[in-house]
């Protein structure tokens, strides 16, 4: 059947059903505040203990309800189709979404140092001011705002525009994670999915053997990259348009200020938020490309990557949260598009649940590999020679695998 001269085309009907819940992005950087009549009402009724909970609302929404939210409303099953692409992607109003994010960001850090440190928070109904419980749970809280903020960072990181790529630097310098801004474009996009990438996990490896691996190989590789851009400038590594150095001193700067005005006794809130933070961008990178491997050609290059080599998943709610980082096939093969544009593709493998759902499974590995381990190998087929095998279990595996292979002959 012909279309009429007059019915409208694909690109004219379709509309992003997403379009005004991408605001939800803002639930992470605004949540301390959002708690605040709950406290302050909790105090009123003399539950003075119940209202220290609220600050623990950052671990509450990545642990418990986000993984709920997921289970209850699934995969979002949206894909913009070729025809309003380059529309969506000129849209501004989806990078004004991220944009905003930032100044609430800074008034929650802001915010938290003040609760961290004050001695008065009669107007919240409390005799003096927090207990270590809620002064732990609020640097938790900032914590995962920190982690949400590393995202943010990402999207914005991968753009050619300036403006964005130093609010990308502005936003990493809460987590003193800056030089994420260098490892990830032009490291982690060119190494992914091969053993000399240290974002991408092992088969067999855990997150704690992870964690460490890829927070030193991300700073060693960061800092060899800026010296040898700097060197080819004819300039010293130590010039201050190393885009590290530049980076770190922001987070400096920030910290610096903060200290001088609530004092020396900020010192563990900084830490416990900033590490939490950067903590949780590795929890994300451990589970985004567990055990896949590109594989080399005759010419001894890796192959180009593809759909299969990154774990996606399209539930809908954590995407909301992350800007579409769960697609994150897309995102490899078209480092630079916009977060609304990117799809859901076919050939990717896919995670059971959301990020936030998987995020908490990576602390423990025994459930973890139960979890995942099949499913590495239900993807290469049974062929644990095509994984990325950790090391340190890379005999072990071979072994068990091997003898699979002799009985079923």
């Amino acid at each position: 059947m012909t279309q009429g001269i007059n019915a409208p085309t694909q690109a004219e009907v379709w509309r992003d059903k997403k379009r005004h819940l991408w605001l939800m992005g803002l639930i992470a950087p605004t949540a301390l505040f959002i708690v605040l009549p709950l406290v302050w009402a909790f105090n009123r009724l003399g539950w003075h203990t119940a209202s220290q909970a609220f600050f623990w609302i950052g671990p509450f929404l990545l642990y418990i309800l986000l993984p709920l939210l997921d289970l209850r409303f699934g995969a979002d099953g949206q894909n913009p189709p070729d025809e309003v692409m380059e529309r969506l992607e000129n849209d501004k109003y989806y990078r004004y979404c991220t944009y905003v994010f930032i100044p609430f960001q800074y008034a929650s850090v802001i915010f938290g140092a003040y609760l961290f440190t004050a001695t008065d928070l009669s107007w919240l109904g409390y005799d003096g001011g927090l207990s270590w419980v809620a002064k732990i749970g609020a640097a938790l809280s900032v914590g995962v705002l920190g982690g949400i903020g590393i995202n943010t960072a990402h999207e914005l990181g991968h753009k050619k525009d300036a403006l964005e790529r130093w609010l990308s630097k502005i936003t990493l310098a809460q987590t003193c994670y800056g030089h994420f801004y260098i490892e990830h474009n032009r490291s982690h996009h060119v190494r992914v999915a091969t053993p000399e990438d240290p974002a991408s996990a092992r088969f067999g490896e855990t997150f704690w053997e992870f964690l460490p691996r890829s927070v030193w190989g991300g700073l060693k590789s960061s800092w060899e990259l800026e010296a040898k851009r700097l060197r080819r400038a004819g300039k010293s590594p130590w010039h201050w348009s190393n885009d590290v150095l530049n980076s770190w001193a922001m987070s400096v700067a920030l910290y610096g200020v903060l200290i001088a005005v609530f004092g020396l006794a900020l010192v563990p809130y900084i830490v416990i938020s900033a590490v939490f933070g950067f903590t949780l961008l590795e929890n994300v990178n451990y589970l985004e490309h567990y055990g896949l491997l590109r594989q080399k050609t005759s010419s001894g290059r890796y192959e180009r990557c593809t759909p299969e080599h990154s774990w996606n998943s399209d539930h809908l709610v954590t995407n909301l949260f992350l800007y579409h980082l769960q697609r994150h096939s897309d995102h490899h093969a078209n480092p630079t598009r916009r977060y609304q544009t990117l799809r859901s593709m076919d050939g990717a493998p896919n995670l059971p649940s959301g990020y936030a759902s998987m995020i908490a499974l990576t602390y423990f590995p025994p459930l973890w590999r139960k979890v995942m381990d099949h499913r590495v190998l239900e993807h290469y087929d049974g062929d644990v020679t095509r994984v990325n095998v950790h090391p340190k279990v890379r005999d072990k595996v071979l072994a068990k695998y091997r003898a699979a292979d002799g009985a079923a002959a």
